[in-house]
């Protein structure tokens, strides 16, 4: 959804509400360079020194990190997010402990109160994790290192497979949680995933929303379980 013109109450907090909908929304997703400070005044139809207030503002809540001499990024999609990041810090190991609590709940609230759309968008972000993941498995298995860009298309498609399980929950707060630890752990799920990735020996993901579409709530815990136990392991 495009910013559009602010006219009426405060300049500061309506910039502020229309630069964090478009960073919720997705327009800017985390990592993502928003426009610079004279396209925003332009945009906005506001002077140069309410969008500071509003970059400042958001900067200060966690959402957006201003990089001198570079320009400014999107850190987390709330305010909660960007706190979450700030806590997390580099532990690697402590944010997937905390992000396996979430998954774990997550997969029994999501086979108990699933609707049959959810099922139809999980086995549809499962295929397309599968896609990405074979893709990186295909390079692996004919002996060349595959690409950045491939592995990170795999590790965002894993990632957005767990946040579809999460959001089949049913429980926003849930989703708001879980979605500040993704945010913190995100750039390393690449790291984390097994040299085997794409090969048969594989984490496969089927079993998980095979146990949700079929209501059996201990299965799916198990399965959303399992592999986060081995990534921790890895950490040790």
């Amino acid at each position: 959804m495009p910013l559009v013109t602010t006219r009426r109450g405060s300049l500061v907090d309506q910039v502020i509400a229309q630069l964090r909908d478009a960073i919720s929304s997705g327009e800017w997703p985390v990592g993502h360079r928003i426009p610079p400070e004279a396209e925003l005044t332009a945009r906005l139809d506001v002077g140069r020194n309410t969008v500071r207030e509003a970059v400042r503002a958001l900067a200060h809540g966690g959402l957006l990190e201003v990089r001198q001499g570079d320009g400014t990024y999107v850190r987390a999609t709330s305010e909660l997010s960007g706190a979450l990041r700030t806590l997390c810090g580099p532990e690697l190991r402590e944010v997937l402990e905390v992000r396996r609590t979430l998954e774990v709940e997550a997969a029994r609230l999501a086979a108990v109160r699933r609707s049959d759309d959810d099922v139809a968008l999980l086995r549809a972000a499962l295929a397309e994790r599968d896609r990405a993941v074979d893709a990186v498995g295909r390079a692996a298995r004919v002996g060349e290192r595959p690409g950045p860009e491939a592995v990170a298309r795999a590790a965002r498609a894993d990632t957005d497979l767990h946040t579809t399980v999460v959001r089949c929950a049913g429980n926003g707060l849930l989703a708001e949680l879980y979605r500040g630890v993704v945010e913190a752990v995100a750039g390393s799920v690449a790291t984390t995933m097994p040299d085997t990735v794409g090969t048969d020996e594989d984490v496969s993901h089927g079993g998980l929303v095979d146990a949700i579409a079929d209501r059996d709530v201990d299965r799916a815990a198990r399965e959303a379980g399992d592999f986060l136990d081995r990534l921790i392991d890895g950490t040790n």
